[in-house]
């Protein structure tokens, strides 16, 4: 695989805690607003440029785009961002709590992804997909990278990161996030290590997305509307390539990601229990741990005030299929299809979904503030199944999975140069 160096623009030292933000798609236009606050250099301005409009703004309309442009081009006018005049790779740590990980933060090419080689395992939403196309044409950049993964069995790829960093020192940014995840980020800019990390890649057969598949779908098309207005750029245009981090498998961490039901489609609660009982194994209320499943194949559920652990029972997982093997299938297949009538998670208005960083005492909280309902908590999917499913050319479930710590945006931006259209 190929992941090429890159000139970025970046955050300076000094101004890389005022730039920093989340992504796009973790926060809500309120969250954005509260966060940036009167910090004209949050990044948030770009991703989420509709809090510098009226409220009520609509979120696709030619205004927020352009306040997008206008935003990026104030964070360079006035020195928050800067251009790099060589490329370079970049190592990316993350450290939250006892959890880190590093990542390779370069671009990769458009056509690996419409080729299949970075590997996909969700479907995007066309809404979205024009969303973020529409931002990376009117910008001209790719304003946050796709976080992708790759199998590194022998460790070679986590070995050069550590010699990499040692190599460089003090990191040239360094800052606390959301959730006070710490960023760290080294460039290299040197032939030598840029030569031993392309070879290194070299031994990589595919790169897989663990998060960021409509940032992935939106570089493609933002690529064939820059290509249709510049059919003789050269093959190597800024356009035809995407910001991606590239982190190996072994040192990434998911969460779970829980389900929270308005209601329990009609059945009393002894109903509703006696119905989860023909596939699982449902424990006692109140049971100490119930709100946690330990293993595979084992689940929470919060219904009428009490906790209850459920496991599947022998013979319901198809362990054959790396789809309908996985938790969230299970639960899907055997409880909320069959028993609450949710027949269709994607656009489901009863069903609400609740990344595993919240706990499960906000699942309890939701049911509770209702008076009605139940919910999941779920057993993390793994980065195995997700490789596995990728691998199968299927994709999962909505919702499986929820990384942590989230990538900042902000760090580094891939920027088209005049070539680009």
């Amino acid at each position: 695989m190929k992941l090429h160096p890159f000139r970025a623009l970046h955050p300076t030292p000094d101004s890389a805690h005022r730039v920093v933000s989340p992504p796009y798609d973790v926060v809500s236009t309120v969250e954005a607003r509260e966060i940036a606050g009167d910090n004209p250099d949050s990044f948030l301005r770009v991703l989420r440029p509709e809090i510098d409009l009226p409220p009520g703004t609509d979120l696709y309309s030619d205004p927020v785009y352009a306040t997008a442009a206008a935003n990026l081009r104030g964070l360079i006018e006035r020195g928050a961002l800067v251009s790099d005049a060589t490329p370079a790779l970049w190592l990316y740590r993350l450290t939250m709590g006892t959890q880190q990980q590093v990542g390779f933060f370069g671009v990769s090419e458009v056509n690996d992804y419409v080729g299949g080689r970075i590997k996909r395992h969700e479907f995007t939403r066309p809404v979205k997909e024009d969303d973020r196309t529409r931002h990376v044409d009117t910008l001209r950049a790719q304003a946050g990278p796709v976080f992708l993964t790759c199998r590194d069995d022998d460790g070679r790829l986590a070995a050069l990161q550590a010699e990499l960093i040692a190599a460089g020192g003090a990191p040239y940014i360094d800052v606390r996030g959301q959730h006070e995840v710490r960023h760290e980020l080294w460039p290299v800019y040197e032939s030598t290590p840029l030569e031993r990390t392309a070879e290194a890649f070299d031994r990589v057969d595919a790169f897989y997305i663990a998060d960021g598949h409509h940032r992935a779908a939106s570089a493609s098309r933002a690529r064939d509307l820059a290509r249709g207005r510049t059919p003789d750029a050269p093959a190597d245009a800024d356009f035809e390539r995407f910001a991606t981090v590239v982190f190996p498998a072994p040192q990434l961490k998911i969460l779970a990601y829980n389900r929270v039901i308005c209601d329990v489609h009609g059945h009393t609660t002894a109903g509703f229990l006696d119905a989860l009982g023909g596939a699982f194994e449902v424990g006692p209320p109140g049971a100490p741990g119930a709100d946690l499943p330990a293993a595979r194949h084992t689940f929470g559920l919060y219904v009428a005030g009490a906790w209850r652990a459920l496991k599947a029972r022998p013979g319901v997982v198809d362990e054959s299929d790396p789809v309908r093997c996985l938790d969230v299938s299970i639960l899907q297949e055997r409880a909320l299809s069959p028993l609450l009538g949710i027949t269709d998670p994607r656009t489901s208005k009863r069903l609400e979904f609740v990344g595993g960083i919240r706990g499960t005492a906000e699942l309890a909280r939701r049911v509770d503030a209702r008076g009605a309902g139940c919910a999941f908590s779920m057993f993390p999917t793994s980065v195995e199944e997700l490789l596995a499913v990728a691998d199968s050319g299927q994709v999962m479930p909505p919702k499986s999975t929820w990384f942590e710590p989230k990538l900042a945006s902000g760090l580094l931006i891939h920027r088209f140069r005049a070539q680009g259209g």
